[in-house]
């Protein structure tokens, strides 16, 4: 048994092998359930390795469903090539055009631009030089792109890049964007003078089914736990809440949360209780996710929400604008955002007196939203 004093674990042992397994960022050696959408994606940039422009791709699928560690596995082996500059941008972070080029600057040049004082002009021109004096070919991947699209600047960066040849003769870029969100249609809703250019290979990423999670966490489990701390009860447990979210970073971090639990109790077995207890944590990856890539303003009007929650779009700015002293034109915005991102939903609905309004309901409890906040 798990309890008896025998089989307790001591202050300086573990029931990880390698606990970096179960992190979000942990590049797996290998990658399964993606042959297709990988060689879909190979077809697209392996012109990049002959010296010419690749194809442009665009990736789109629910969220942890192997996007980003497809990206991140080619240019892996890309990277390797003398004629390839390979450059991924967090577009959750890099939310602007000038911040997605200061990334690409930084992965050409290796090192940061200047922090101020330079134009996105005198920026843009620098990279593309490096590029033609190299006879590099560029290979950008904008992940999580919808992100540029909640703060409009989708267009003007695609633009810029699928255009660079044009203003800089001679460079040669390839765009990969990677998009999460289902509802936002990627070609329609760039301007007409970037969708004349922008014409991408399309790439799915399903959802996993049950018996590929289950093969998938049991990989992660070999590698990142001892033998014997998991069995299959609990395993099938961890699968069912994984498929349930449709999200493979929910298993992952359960996996890691039930692991500490265990630890927390000096065992070295993973129990059904244990994977219960972590599930409270771990069903709110996204949330978390979300929270992070947040200004002060967003995280400020989501604190107004928990206490306005279900309240009209008037009153809650009410209650936000003393807060913030920020006008209704830039509420708004941040209220399109968070519907956009899902935290919250803004429904229309007829008010007595005030005509059509919106209400505004958080999509989470907000004891977990403040909890992830602190």
């Amino acid at each position: 048994m798990a309890d008896e004093p025998d089989e307790m674990l001591s202050w300086d042992e573990s029931v990880f092998r390698n606990e970096h397994v179960f992190e979000i960022d942990y590049l797996p050696e290998t990658f399964r359930h993606r042959e297709s959408q990988l060689e879909s994606l190979k077809y697209a940039l392996r012109p990049a390795v002959r010296g010419s422009r690749p194809l442009n791709a665009m990736i789109r699928g629910p969220p942890g469903t192997g996007k980003t560690t497809a990206v991140q596995k080619l240019f892996g082996e890309l990277g390797g090539e003398t004629t390839v500059e390979v450059v991924r941008v967090n577009c959750q972070v890099n939310a602007t055009r000038y911040a997605v080029f200061s990334q690409l600057f930084e992965g050409v040049f290796d090192y940061e631009p200047p922090a101020s004082g330079v134009s996105f002009k005198k920026l843009f021109g620098q990279l593309t030089d490096r590029l033609v004096d190299d006879d590099t070919v560029l290979v950008v991947a904008l992940d999580d792109i919808n992100y540029l699209y909640y703060e409009n600047e989708a267009s003007d960066t695609l633009y810029s890049l699928l255009r660079a040849h044009e203003t800089h003769p001679g460079s040669k870029i390839g765009v990969v964007v990677v998009s999460s969100d289902l509802s936002l249609d990627v070609i329609d809703d760039l301007d007409g003078r970037v969708q004349s250019v922008f014409r991408p290979e399309e790439v799915y990423f399903p959802r996993y089914g049950r018996d590929e999670i289950t093969s998938i966490l049991q990989e992660r489990i070999d590698r990142g736990f001892h033998d014997d701390v998991i069995g299959a009860p609990q395993l099938d447990l961890v699968t069912e809440y994984t498929a349930d979210s449709g999200d493979l970073r929910v298993g992952i971090d359960l996996l890691r949360r039930a692991g500490l639990h265990a630890e927390m109790r000096a065992s070295r077995e993973i129990t059904e209780e244990d994977v219960e207890a972590a599930y409270e944590k771990s069903k709110h990856v996204h949330l978390s996710r979300c929270l992070d890539g947040l200004s002060e303003s967003e995280i400020a009007l989501l604190e107004v929400l928990i206490d306005h929650d279900g309240e009209q779009a008037g009153d809650v700015y009410d209650a936000f604008h003393d807060e913030t002293e920020l006008g209704y034109t830039r509420y708004s915005e941040l209220v399109n955002k968070l519907d956009q991102l899902g935290l919250i939903t803004a429904t229309y609905a007829d008010v007595d007196g005030r005509g059509r309004s919106r209400e505004l309901t958080l999509e989470y409890d907000g004891g977990a939203i403040l909890d992830r906040l602190d």
